[in-house]
């Protein structure tokens, strides 16, 4: 069935379920389309050299959680290890995992595993601290279930990690720093293999500010939106139709002065390069020519606009933009 699939107009199911495509976002987060100014190539490297976390901030969407995929794939390291940081994180949240409430459960019923290790559970950074080193090495602290493939050093990424609490980061100073962390209902400490120390990669949008005595451990990096130049090639890398294979197109020089335009609006969210992908793959899924301007495909750009607004607020206002300015003089 071609885009879009949805009329609103039917007054009847189809017969046979309707066929929709693949997710398209693979190409987006295909680690090697990822493209890195040198700026941010030397800071990774910084960081490796000196054992020390990467700390990324940047507007939402341009590139700070795809960065940890592009690194490990990179180093030829598999997927990173993510952990997503909420509200309620503390700093055990991003090592293990231990399941009190089953454990009371057992201790008082007499029934299922007496053993703490049964209800323990390594996450992210805890998880690539115990993989660095040697199954036998930490045979006693492996949970039933836990696959060791030998020792590798591993890709962390915290993301986001300024939606926790201020303390979340200082809490986070030791094992940061040393790569090491204590698991008191085993009275077991583990430390990282040296020689195999993960890297770790820690994302901020910035909504709030991080403690001096944890940046002073991190190297850091700023991520911009990416200048005119650097925008035009990642789109030729994420969604190659717009133009068809050519350096250039019309409809990509259209929609990328009308992306600028956009951002300067009184926007309570301003789309960020993620936006303006999805907003081109739409633009691209409803016909839009490469050959022609983006007004030229008026009832796309339209009907295209949600994936640019992403509050209630923005969606009349942009939709009242590109009524007056953009397609007022089509």
């Amino acid at each position: 069935m071609p885009f879009p699939f949805i009329t609103g107009t039917a007054i009847q199911p189809p017969a046979q379920p309707v066929e929709l495509p693949q997710p398209s976002k693979a190409k987006q987060l295909d680690p090697a389309g990822y493209r890195m100014e040198q700026p941010l190539v030397d800071a990774v490297n910084v960081a490796i050299l000196l054992s020390q976390p990467l700390l990324l901030t940047g507007d939402p969407g341009t590139g700070k959680t795809q960065l940890a995929y592009r690194v490990a794939w990179e180093l030829g390291l598999g997927e990173p290890i993510r952990f997503d940081t909420k509200s309620t994180s503390t700093a055990r949240d991003v090592l293990y995992r231990y399941d009190t409430l089953s454990r009371f459960h057992a201790a008082q019923t007499n029934t299922g595993s007496q053993h703490n290790l049964h209800y323990l559970d390594y996450v992210a950074l805890g998880q690539a601290i115990i993989l660095s080193r040697k199954p036998e090495e930490v045979m006693n602290l492996l949970p039933p279930g836990f696959r060791h493939p030998g020792p590798r050093r591993s890709v962390v990424l915290v993301d986001e990690i300024d939606k926790a609490s201020r303390d979340f980061p200082n809490d986070l100073l030791l094992e940061v720093d040393a790569l090491q962390f204590r698991i008191p209902e085993l009275n077991e400490e583990v430390k990282a293999n040296p020689e195999l120390r993960p890297v770790l990669i820690l994302t901020s949008n910035s909504e709030q500010n991080l403690p001096d005595a944890f940046l002073r451990r991190c190297i850091y990096y700023h991520i911009p939106l990416p200048d005119r130049h650097r925008l035009a090639e990642i789109v030729r890398n994420r969604v190659p139709g717009i133009c068809q294979g050519q350096d250039n197109s019309l409809l990509l020089d259209s929609a990328l002065d009308m992306f600028e335009e956009v951002r300067k609006l009184d926007l309570r969210k301003k789309p960020s390069t993620a936006e303006l992908l999805n907003w081109l793959q739409v633009l691209e899924g409803y016909g839009a020519k490469p050959e022609e301007p983006v007004k030229a495909a008026s009832d796309a750009l339209r009907n295209s606009l949600s994936a640019l607004a992403k509050t209630k607020e923005d969606r009349p206002r942009l939709m009242d933009w590109v009524e007056k300015t953009v397609l007022a003089s089509s």
